[in-house]
């Protein structure tokens, strides 16, 4: 029989700030991290908003001789990893046999920009001699295998906007089958480089304004950057050492559109949730809340809204709905870490957080988004989705324990 999974560590780096209290904190209060575009020169960039990570200091976090390794999304990665591993109060000899699954929908972006610029733009004949593994989708993941001192397994996933609930599954699937009894999961992206930027403003999904997932008057996606990270268990592991559990990972589901690489399908999504609900062995009508996908974009609302009504039928109009992303950003691959943040957070605290700048409903969104305002509501079972370009779905089911 598989073994129980659970979570017993959190770590977050966004917009909403650099721990995860604030990030909490800044979730229940509907306050959002978008705002205007800093750090760029360049004056064709039409995207005028993000949600960036504010007055991020790497000197305060990395020593002179590690820095020069580590791409802005590896940063990140470490500072939320450390983060959940001291949360989860795991000593280096227990973390040394554990494994680590991190992903990434970008990778090292900021690396690549750096290294094309000098190339192309200042005409200089040679790079950094760490661009490779500076800059290498894996980067961040081997990093924190170095600094952390994970000796196990330990890879990268990348599945656009699904990489981090596929990390997870991936990880739990590690720990279920007896190969581990501790991983760190999760995801870290950086978008914020121009060459980024304008090919997203070419795609013509990205808000001028802000983010109003459900909305009638949504208008896109707003870009956010940062990472999500968690800390998984065995349950007899934890329970062992006497560990804090936040929640239990119960089950996951993953599917693919097999149609379009960016028109997503309802039918598509509501797979990976049945499959998530019938790995979990728990019935439709008992979950209570839905971290959505919920981008603000046209055709992704009101498909995720007729996946949920095809899967949970008369209980979708029962349904806590929110899209968090309305207030840290689409972090692309490291969306799903931090939306599993705040789903176990919402499971431990009783207060759900809302969909922050909803105005009135759009067509084809008829449920309960939870506009603005955040609701105390007691909570046992959840669900968070991600569904990624490519017609990539993942969904995992958490339990409060």
């Amino acid at each position: 029989m598989p073994k129980r999974v659970v979570i017993t560590g959190l770590g977050a780096i966004s917009a909403l700030g650099q721990w995860t209290q604030p990030f909490w904190e800044a979730l229940v209060a509907g306050r959002s991290g978008i705002g205007p575009l800093q750090s760029f020169s360049e004056t064709d960039i039409k995207t005028p908003i993000g949600a960036q990570v504010a007055e991020f200091d790497p000197g305060a976090h990395f020593s002179p001789s590690v820095l020069p390794l580590l791409d802005r999304h590896s940063q990140f990665a470490l500072v939320a990893a450390r983060e959940a591993v001291v949360d989860a109060g795991l000593s280096p000899s227990r973390l040394r046999s554990g494994g680590a699954v991190i992903a990434t929908g970008c990778g090292g972006k900021e690396t690549d920009e750096e290294t094309y610029s000098r190339l192309y733009k200042e005409g200089k004949r040679r790079v950094h001699p760490l661009t490779i593994p500076r800059g290498m989708p894996s980067g961040a993941v081997s990093q924190v295998s170095m600094q952390l001192g994970v000796a196990g397994p330990v890879f990268t996933v990348s599945s656009a906007c699904a990489s981090t609930n596929h990390a997870v599954a991936q990880a739990a699937m590690m720990i279920q089958s007896g190969l581990v009894e501790i991983a760190i999961a999760g995801g870290a992206d950086a978008p914020f480089t121009y060459g980024l930027l304008k090919s997203w403003e070419a795609m013509r999904v990205l808000s001028a304004d802000t983010c109003r997932p459900f909305s009638a008057d949504r208008s896109g996606l707003v870009l956010g950057e940062g990472a999500g990270m968690v800390v998984l268990e065995s349950l007899d592991h934890a329970r062992r050492r006497g560990a804090e559990i936040y929640a239990e990972l119960a089950g996951f589901g993953m599917s693919a559109d097999a149609s379009h690489i960016t028109d997503p399908s309802a039918d598509g999504a509501a797979r990976a949730i049945r499959s998530a609900l019938e790995n979990a062995a728990v019935a439709p009508e008992t979950i209570d809340y839905v971290n959505a996908h919920g981008t603000g974009t046209q055709a992704n609302d009101v498909t995720e809204t007729r996946a949920l009504r095809q899967v949970f039928g008369a209980h979708a109009e029962r349904l806590a709905i929110s899209s968090t992303k309305s207030m840290h950003g689409h972090a692309l691959g490291a969306s799903g870490g931090l939306e599993l943040v705040a789903t176990v957070l919402a499971l431990k605290s009783g207060v759900v957080p809302p969909t922050a700048n909803f105005t009135r409903p759009g067509e084809g969104c008829d449920l309960d988004y939870l506009p603005n305002q955040a609701r105390e509501q007691d909570i046992e079972w959840a669900i968070s989705n991600s569904f990624a370009f490519g017609g990539l779905n993942a969904v995992l089911v958490v339990r409060r324990i």
